[in-house]
């Protein structure tokens, strides 16, 4: 079952049972899906509503930091929980020994030996981690590899 087909039976289930809550975040995710696509006009797979997922918890992620520095704890625990419920549709998180394994790897296919290859390795390691690692940490574990 495709991730769309997967939010549209979870939209119904939540219309049923009553869960408003579910409901509110799983609409939004659709109507992010949708804009992407008539945006784009294409049908997005799997791969691209992960990475639309993606930017929808990093979004709320910098909404949680701001709030809380502004003192509003009431608006950041509503965005906790939205993301609760987008990451429910992402896949599994690789801990930080899969990414090194993954960046090695990636390193002995490119040959990528300093810095300067910086984004060659990122060009192979982007598409193959996307959705199940932070980027931002693996930009991290990168120059630590290429570095040392």
């Amino acid at each position: 079952m495709s991730l769309k087909q997967q939010l549209t039976d979870d939209m119904k289930a939540a219309m049923k049972g009553g869960d408003k809550h579910s409901l509110g975040v799983i609409r939004l995710i659709n109507a992010a899906i949708k804009q992407r696509e008539v945006d784009e006009r294409i049908e997005l797979d799997d791969t691209a509503v992960i990475a639309v997922l993606d930017k929808m918890v990093k979004q709320r992620k910098d909404s949680v930091t701001q709030y809380e520095a502004a003192n509003r704890e009431d608006l950041a625990s509503i965005e906790r929980d939205e993301i609760v419920v987008i990451e429910r549709y992402l896949p599994a998180k690789m801990d930080e020994a899969a990414i090194s394994a993954a960046i090695a790897a990636a390193i002995a296919e490119t040959g990528a030996a300093s810095a300067a290859d910086m984004g060659k390795l990122m060009g192979v390691l982007k598409p193959k981690l996307a959705g199940q690692a932070d980027m931002g940490l693996v930009s991290k574990l990168v120059k630590q590899a290429l570095a040392g």
